[in-house]
């Protein structure tokens, strides 16, 4: 396929890159004035992205729901909503198997990504991810991409990374998974690879174990983004065209004396209606659940007796901290939720609250800060950026989401 020919997938056509293309998802970027990235422009811990500003395209859009990390990195990667590519959480209740199940496979994935699509066409294509959670479905039916996690850097081989000796070719040895190395080691590899290959598009996910533990501004955040700064003047030195985007917010949720605001909403359900009525879903739950408990803003709830949905949702809206109750044909009308890997009811928790299932479940004794987590409406705003000046017309799409970020990166001049 030449190179002037467009890539179609999912409904949507894209242009090749005219060089290479670095398309970076920078987990929990919360954007806006107090967000991360301009906090950090303006305390000087970012001079490359000060100097970009003005020559860029920058904007804040929104993200899919829930404001998950796997249900946005695959919405990133497909150009479409949960409905259509079917992951919808981290974890789930799984029908078939009648257990609830990690959604982490790539059988799971229920359309083509934008880089299956530009491999058949050709095209060379690199995906570099922190956590070993989203390889597989980020590298769904590719056979020669180089796709591999920091998290396993070390056991990368040729048959199933298409690269090896990855520790060797970056210098830095394996980074701990709860670490800001963890991304770091991300960047650091991407820039020796496309130094080594002729890569056309390359992939970069991070870990948002910073942005969990640091508000904007605090020295932990500052110095994470002093060297992601550092990284992208390097991209943009080498010739590449960056894009960047978010899979979701961050929030505190917390006090101001530093007290948690939590619903243990099995808890809560079990004392009214009684034990075994209601079966709670957190779909924030995954491997990696010391940083945040498995506290997130998105619960799904499953009915023993659906005929008392209305009283259940009902009581669960005069809970306080709750922000949205919906049932499962409004949660797909409204959220574009895939109708038959969601719960009888959703339930999203305000941006100063937290939802976990009971209080017995979820193990605090590792928050060594104020919780700061995601999930719910009020962490779905995400930083867009483009490294050019882009043709204005995409100010028509209205909001703009981070599900965008390919278009707007490779079909605006």
């Amino acid at each position: 396929m030449a190179k002037t020919d467009k890539i179609s997938v999912n409904g949507k056509s894209y242009n090749w890159p005219t060089k290479p293309a670095v398309v970076i998802c920078l987990d929990g970027s919360e954007p806006g004035p107090k967000g991360y990235i301009d906090t950090a422009i303006r305390m000087d811990s970012m001079p490359f992205m000060k100097s970009m500003i003005s020559k860029s395209t920058y904007e804040i859009g929104k993200c899919a729901m829930p404001s998950f990390t796997n249900v946005n990195n695959m919405s990133i990667v497909t150009g479409t909503t949960p409905d259509v590519h079917g992951i919808c959480g981290n974890f789930f209740f799984n029908p078939d198997e009648g257990k609830e199940t990690l959604m982490n496979d790539d059988s799971f994935l229920r359309v083509s990504t934008i880089f299956e699509a530009f491999e058949n066409a050709g095209a060379k294509i690199a995906i570099i991810t922190a956590k070993e959670k989203l390889r597989k479905l980020l590298g769904k039916n590719l056979k020669k991409a180089i796709c591999f996690s920091s998290e396993k850097a070390d056991v990368a081989n040729l048959k199933d990374n298409r690269i090896e000796n990855v520790l060797d070719l970056v210098k830095k040895p394996l980074p701990e998974v709860y670490s800001s190395d963890l991304s770091e080691f991300i960047f650091a590899a991407a820039i020796e690879i496309i130094k080594k290959e002729k890569i056309d598009l390359i992939y970069l996910s991070t870990t948002d174990y910073i942005q969990h533990k640091s508000a904007p501004g605090g020295e932990l955040a500052n110095n994470f983004y002093n060297m992601l700064d550092g990284y992208l003047s390097k991209f943009y030195d080498l010739g590449c065209e960056i894009s960047l985007t978010a899979d979701h917010g961050m929030k505190a949720k917390t006090n101001e004396d530093g007290s948690l605001n939590l619903i243990y909403i099995q808890d809560e359900l079990d004392k009214k209606f009684g034990k075994n009525e209601c079966n709670v879903v957190c779909t924030i739950t995954d491997p990696y659940v010391v940083h945040h408990g498995a506290l997130g803003g998105f619960v799904n709830i499953y009915l023993k007796n659906k005929e008392k949905i209305n009283d259940i949702m009902n009581y669960i809206k005069t809970i306080k901290g709750v922000e949205l109750v919906l049932n499962k044909e409004d949660s797909v009308k409204e959220l574009k939720q895939p109708e038959d890997r969601i719960g009888d009811i959703i339930v999203t928790s305000n941006e100063k609250f937290a939802i976990g299932k009971k209080e017995s479940d979820h193990d605090l004794s590792q928050l060594k800060v104020p919780l700061r987590t995601h999930g719910g409406l009020g962490e779905t705003d995400i930083p867009i950026f483009i490294s050019k000046k882009i043709d204005e017309s995409y100010k028509s799409k209205g909001v703009l989401r981070n599900y965008d970020i390919f278009d707007l990166a490779l079909n605006y001049g």
